[in-house]
């Protein structure tokens, strides 16, 4: 899978990148919502793990613009990474676009299950890495 991850914190991206490839998965890495929109209207991408609180624009300004957008890739899969497990719930999120959440610090069982829902077919088993990581 070609998965575009955004967070503003550079050792939240290296961890999902260490995550992804130990699973043979292809990560990009960019740290701000514009360079996420950007990015989307450039590449297809399978799916998006999506930080919520970023300076600037928001995971959740991102998600908006993107559903709103006009191209193929509004209907790309997002999943919110978020520390604030307490300000929404996961009917929330569905409400507002995304395809599901995980909390940081990630599990990354509980990933690989969200990634599986999201882009709707297997992907390696995670028991073996279910370590926290963010």
């Amino acid at each position: 899978m070609q998965i575009l991850h955004v967070d503003d914190d550079l050792l939240n991206l290296r961890v999902v990148e260490d995550i992804m490839c130990a699973f043979g998965q292809i990560s990009f890495g960019v740290s701000s919502g514009e360079a996420a929109l950007e990015q989307l209207g450039q590449r297809t991408f399978d799916l998006v793990l999506m930080d919520i609180h970023m300076p600037g624009m928001s995971g959740v300004e991102v998600v908006q613009r993107l559903r709103a957008s006009v191209g193929p890739e509004r209907r790309t899969p997002v999943i919110a990474l978020t520390a604030d497990c307490h300000s929404r719930t996961r009917a929330q999120y569905l409400q507002l676009g995304f395809q599901d959440y995980v909390t940081k610090p990630i599990l990354v069982s509980q990933l690989w299950e969200a990634i599986t829902k999201a882009v709707g077919r297997s992907v390696p088993e995670a028991e073996q890495l279910s370590l926290r990581f963010g």
